[in-house]
């Protein structure tokens, strides 16, 4: 036995010197060939895996978009119906928009007063689209002025400043009701809100004097295009103590929209207010360009705006050209 375990650790120590002497060998050969030849780098035949992108809240939204896109034309791709719906409900969609005569949809407004049981004495109103082109890149600049309804509906005059440096047009104005005459010396007064007047008129002379008052008033300083500038002062306090402000929005620039009456007037009486804004507004454009007024809707204080047909009510240039014709 004990001959064994002697034989043994002799095997023991041959094999760790065997072990040394190779690798020093081989440690002190030099390579048949460049190290970058003899280092083999493992082909990777597989991609690291990588998480799938979140879907973001953009993607999402362009999904909804896409979608209703898709309904919009569906809709779109519905036949109208043939003649005019048979009650009160139905799909617009499956009807084409209704035009209406003026008289029509001001008998349609009364009725929705009477089965909406609201206020029979609302306003009546007009929105009026406007072709603001002039051709050659020029276009209409956002205009306001005022005109006398047939039928008045207004429950208080309104208040007009008379500038004048003269006393005896100071006196004239007075008597005439204008809420304030007079000179320069009013001037401060307006600057300082001390008085507030709805108009402002003034006779030829006193305009120069006037200029502190341009940035203030702005559309409402005395203008000869707006019949504010005149020596005729009772028939310019008549114009403008009952007198109705049209103008068009200065943001959307091709929109007008204003009150033409009450609900509770006539038919024949609203029609005639509706008649004369629709001249006064094209006073502002050329006939001969073509139609002024593109787009028109009739509506009350609590109804839908209601489609008009707009091309009786334009006036013709062959009329006035005939009128101009009488008037020489």
């Amino acid at each position: 036995m004990v001959n064994m375990a002697a034989a043994v650790r002799c095997l023991g120590r041959v094999v760790i010197q065997h072990q040394r002497h190779s690798l020093s060998k081989m440690t002190n050969q030099t390579p048949r060939y460049p190290c970058s030849v003899c280092v083999q780098v493992p082909n990777r035949y597989f991609a690291a895996a990588t998480k799938p992108a979140k879907k973001t809240k953009k993607d999402a939204k362009e999904k909804v978009s896409d979608e209703k896109k898709d309904e919009i034309e569906k809709i779109k791709s519905y036949p109208f119906m043939e003649g005019e719906p048979e009650d009160d409900v139905y799909l617009k969609r499956l009807y084409p928009r209704q035009i209406y005569e003026v008289e029509k949809a001001v008998h349609l407004l009364k009725k929705f007063q009477i089965l909406d049981f609201t206020n029979p004495k609302q306003g009546v109103y007009l929105d009026l689209t406007l072709d603001m082109a002039l051709g050659k890149k020029k276009k209409v600049e956002p205009f306001s002025s005022v005109l006398s309804f047939p039928y008045p509906f207004a429950s208080e005059m309104n208040k007009v400043a008379v500038f004048t440096g003269n006393a005896s047009e100071i006196k004239i104005a007075e008597e005439n009701g204008a809420a304030f005459a007079g000179g320069t010396n009013l001037i401060q007064k307006i600057l300082d809100d001390e008085i507030q007047p709805d108009f402002y008129v003034a006779v030829p002379e006193i305009m120069p004097e006037l200029n502190p008052l341009k940035k203030k008033l702005k559309k409402r300083f005395p203008k000869l295009s707006r019949n504010s500038i005149g020596r005729d002062i009772p028939k310019m306090l008549e114009l403008f103590k009952t007198g109705h402000e049209i103008k068009v929005d200065e943001e959307r620039e091709n929109f007008l929209k204003t009150k033409i009456a009450t609900l509770d007037m006539s038919g024949d009486q609203i029609a005639a207010n509706l008649q004369a804004v629709i001249n006064e507004v094209c006073k502002h454009r050329p006939l001969n360009l073509g139609p002024f007024v593109v787009r028109a809707f009739l509506r009350s204080s609590t109804s839908e705006g209601l489609l008009l047909k707009i091309e009786p009510l334009l006036p013709k240039e062959v009329e006035t050209k005939e009128s101009n014709k009488e008037a020489a």
